[in-house]
């Protein structure tokens, strides 16, 4: 008989020193929250991180944050919805650095959950265009330039939402988000031959941008109570949970690691 190995780990904290020196990471979504996480969190790992959002303000308040840490990035205005924004972004950034990383992320626009009877088609066609369009369009952008270095890594951001329901009740969020995961499949492995991998981190709730404060505030206290003590953790995670999952994604950790979708929540 076989037997396998168990790890039982006691530590003060974490064990893994992942770096990611002289490579390039384009990530989305980068003005808050869980983009702005990543964001950071690469830079301080010594990656040449090109951060970008369609908040200029935001991506602002992130520069100044990479820089107060010593860890600087670049930051750029665009519209993932924009295929060919996209491609002049990915155009520049592997100009400057060779490197082989992509994260992607989306939101819910502003949208709140209504019945479906009131969704009208550019709502619900907006909410697909940034959560899938666009990590359509930075794969398809960042693809040929992975394959002739035979090797990269695709992070795509969906949501608890896309493997069950919504919390927000937003219909289009929900659908947006599971097609993402069911297009993180198919690209791990139609691009794994070239050594590139895709993966998909699926947060819980996390109070990381004006949108989820207000959720959480709609929730009252019983309705927060409740949320908490469905978590395993009975915890809220937070945008930095989500930024360590995408790390081990992108590092040499996960060399043989793809198309898996990491429930990012607590524990449900």
């Amino acid at each position: 008989m076989q037997f396998r190995p168990t790890i039982d780990l006691l530590c003060d904290g974490p064990a893994m020193n992942v770096r990611f020196d002289g490579q390039t990471v384009i990530v989305t979504g980068a003005a808050h929250g869980f983009g702005r996480a990543i964001s950071l969190a690469f830079a301080a790992r010594g990656a040449n991180v090109w951060a970008c959002d369609v908040n200029d303000a935001g991506l602002r308040e992130t520069e100044a944050l990479s820089a107060e840490r010593e860890a600087p990035l670049q930051v750029r205005t665009v519209d993932v919805s924009n295929r060919e924004a996209v491609q002049a972004l990915v155009k520049e950034a592997s100009g400057r650095a060779g490197g082989r990383s992509r994260e992607q992320r989306g939101g819910v626009l502003g949208q709140v959950g209504r019945p479906l009877e009131q969704i009208g088609q550019d709502d619900w066609h907006a909410i697909f265009r940034v959560n899938l369009d666009g990590a359509f369009y930075f794969s398809q952008a960042v693809a040929p330039l992975m394959k002739a270095r035979g090797a990269g890594r695709i992070v795509n951001i969906s949501s608890g939402a896309g493997l069950g329901v919504s919390l927000t009740g937003i219909q289009a969020y929900a659908s947006a988000k599971a097609a993402q995961i069911g297009l993180t499949r198919q690209l791990a492995h139609e691009l794994g031959a070239w050594g590139i991998t895709v993966n998909n981190v699926a947060p819980g709730f996390v109070r990381s941008n004006p949108t989820t404060e207000r959720q959480w505030e709609s929730y009252g206290e019983e309705g927060q109570r409740r949320l908490i003590d469905n978590i395993a953790m009975k915890r809220l995670g937070s945008p930095d949970d989500i930024a360590h999952a995408v790390l081990f994604f992108a590092s040499e950790y996960a060399g043989w690691v793809t198309g898996q979708i990491l429930s990012v929540d607590g524990g449900k």
